[in-house]
């Protein structure tokens, strides 16, 4: 005989394997496509905030999305395996150290922001260049000695620049100040 635990993952898995869901957690901002029905149209609107809590409890799991509208804190708490939730998109990282952020209930303004956390320590998006010939180590010192090169050419024509002013024309003043010397 089957538990009910065992029968809520089975349709969490049944439901997963319809829609994607992505990896996110407490600190994230994120976009979830909420569907709205109005009378006979349905419609997809979003809902764009943090999120401060989330819970896993199979297929009881929600999360919380909180959002300043009009100077006004907005929360909403969505059930992470409804059908209303259509989508749900990861815009930012955010770098927390807590599971819950209930904390920002009473904040606002610049005290109220979550630092992005880097996912790449280089500057440079190294999927996007890598060649099939060549090993991705190689690649990434190729990228590198590359940069270097076009600083250095900056940095010399702007030196060239500097060298080739030419001399403004002189104010009466000056000319003044020339002659009594």
């Amino acid at each position: 005989m089957k538990n009910i635990e065992d029968i809520n993952r089975e349709s969490a898995k049944r439901i997963l394997a319809k829609k994607k869901i992505p990896e996110f957690s407490a600190g994230d901002t994120i976009k979830v496509g909420v569907r709205i029905v109005e009378g006979k149209r349905e419609r997809i609107q979003y809902f764009e905030g943090v999120c401060i809590a989330k819970k896993n409890r199979n297929i009881n799991s929600s999360f919380t999305v909180r959002k300043i509208s009009f100077g006004e804190g907005v929360e909403r708490t969505f059930a992470l395996y409804s059908p209303i939730v259509g989508s749900i998109k990861v815009i930012r990282s955010g770098k927390v150290k807590r599971a819950k952020l209930y904390y920002l209930r009473d904040r606002k303004g610049k005290s109220a922001r979550i630092v992005e956390k880097i996912k790449e320590k280089i500057g440079i998006n190294i999927s996007e260049q890598v060649n099939e010939n060549q090993p991705p180590e190689q690649e990434k010192i190729k990228i590198i000695e590359t940069e270097k090169k076009e600083t250095k050419k900056v940095a010399e024509l702007k030196k060239e620049e500097s060298k080739k002013e030419v001399s403004k024309p002189k104010t009466k003043k000056e000319e003044l100040k020339e002659k009594k010397k």
